[in-house]
């Protein structure tokens, strides 16, 4: 599988399991039915590594990027925006940069920004202060040396910057 192929996809696809969904009016109410083998250890899909909860869990979270679900094959040309509108390699290839979705909320009606990238980049590569009670997938991370919120527009108001994720260079 191709380097950046991978580093991407780890990146930005598994990056935001726990986002926020896009904006709009929440429909309420209703019945959400999946036939499950399990009963999960948890709902949280970045602490937990198997298919009991990430099967049941993934259609309520969101990621930067995804692959086209309709594709029988991931490849680069499958990659498909969901909370970046556009995402764009730095010269050098160690630096990835993502737009944000505007307009997208949590629950709670906050807007969701880019500093809620960073603080599940730093949760996932255990650089922040909060923990996980488990992070079976931090070594996927092990080559991000940072994420910056502050981009190419710094003076931007924080939920409009860029996101930067940088990684070591290839040796």
């Amino acid at each position: 599988m191709n380097r950046r192929l991978r580093w991407l996809v780890a990146a930005g696809g598994l990056l935001l399991m726990a986002a926020p969904g896009f904006a709009g009016e929440p429909k309420h109410g209703g019945i959400w039915r999946i036939y499950h083998r399990d009963s999960p250890a948890s709902a949280s899909i970045h602490e937990e590594a198997t298919y009991s909860t990430n099967i049941p869990f993934m259609p309520v979270m969101n990621n930067l990027v995804l692959y086209k679900q309709d594709e029988p094959r991931n490849s680069l040309e499958n990659i498909v925006p969901e909370l970046a509108t556009s995402w764009a390699w730095g010269k050098d290839g160690t630096e990835l940069t993502f737009k944000l979705r505007e307009g997208v909320k949590w629950h709670d009606g906050k807007p969701f920004t880019a500093k809620d990238v960073k603080c599940t980049f730093d949760m996932l590569m255990g650089k922040s202060t909060a923990k996980f009670r488990k992070n079976p997938r931090q070594n996927w991370y092990e080559n991000v040396t940072e994420v910056t919120t502050t981009g190419r527009d710094a003076h931007a108001p924080d939920r409009h910057r860029p996101v930067q994720v940088r990684r070591v260079q290839d040796q």
